[in-house]
């Protein structure tokens, strides 16, 4: 059924050569950043959530490997090259975003997946259970109640793959604040309905401060389906990243930052 379905999506000559290399010596488990990346190609060919999943969940994920492989044309190494600057731009402004008044650091994710991700509610398709306080116990900035944060979303604007030390460049251009896969819970809850759909929208730390699990340093994720839904998911920083992974960029508001800057300024005179 599945081979019929993507035969009708994505042509007959496409699908003879998956199911071809599907005996291949280059058969092997996915990395821990391909499974979103093949997820987003098979929700851009029209599958449902359920298909998705279900050719994800395949033997070791060995299914899911190859189709990726066969559908994702090759990077050239040369496009990874260029100033970080010149490769990224605003794609949506979501506006401030206040830390809640109950908010407590050290329970902040495991209880908003016991509000959101429960056995009788299911705010997202794909939840990844390794987003919890104990995993990501060290952002670079711990909220606060009352915090409040500017946050952006910036999209690669060339084409080919840009590396996560030039998407911190970025940020670090961008005076941007890391604040976690608890910033990223922020946004889903307070911004979802915000989030432009077909993209995917990682909150980016200092790699020591991401949690290193299945070889490499995680980054938390949120996808937004094009169907309306959701999925918490991880990436891997030690991958580059394709035009599909937006930045989510957290800053102090405008005028507190200028108060700041004010300030600064007056105590140099």
């Amino acid at each position: 059924m599945l081979w019929r379905m993507l035969e009708n999506k994505l042509g007959r000559q496409r699908t003879l050569k998956m199911r071809n290399i599907m005996s291949a010596e280059r058969v092997c488990d996915m990395s821990c950043g391909a499974m979103h990346e093949f997820a987003l190609v098979l929700d851009k060919a029209g599958f449902t959530a359920a298909l998705v999943q279900e050719v994800i969940n395949s033997r070791g994920n060995k299914m899911a490997k190859t189709m990726l492989t066969s559908l994702r044309p090759e990077k050239s190494p040369a496009a990874r090259k260029k100033e970080p600057t010149t490769k990224f731009g605003l794609f949506v402004d979501l506006g401030i975003i206040t830390v809640p008044d109950d908010y407590v650091h050290g329970t902040r994710l495991d209880s908003f997946k016991e509000k959101y991700q429960n056995e009788k509610v299911k705010s997202f398709y794909y939840y990844n259970d390794f987003i919890t306080d104990a995993n990501f116990s060290k952002p670079t900035r711990v909220l606060k109640p009352g915090d409040k944060l500017w946050v952006r979303a910036f999209e690669q604007t060339v084409s080919g793959l840009t590396t996560s030390e030039e998407r911190m460049a970025f940020l670090a251009a961008q005076k941007a604040i890391h604040v976690g896969a608890q910033g990223a819970s922020l946004v889903w809850e307070q911004k979802h309905d915000q989030l432009p759909k077909g993209k995917w929208y990682a909150s980016f730390d200092e790699k020591e401060n991401l949690p290193f699990a299945g070889g490499c340093h995680r980054v938390p994720s949120v996808y937004a389906y094009s169907d309306g839904g959701f999925g918490f998911y991880l990436g891997s920083f030690e991958n580059d990243w394709d035009d599909d992974f937006c930045l989510l960029c957290f800053c102090d508001p405008p005028a507190l930052a200028g108060a700041e800057q004010s300030s600064d300024s007056s105590s140099l005179s």
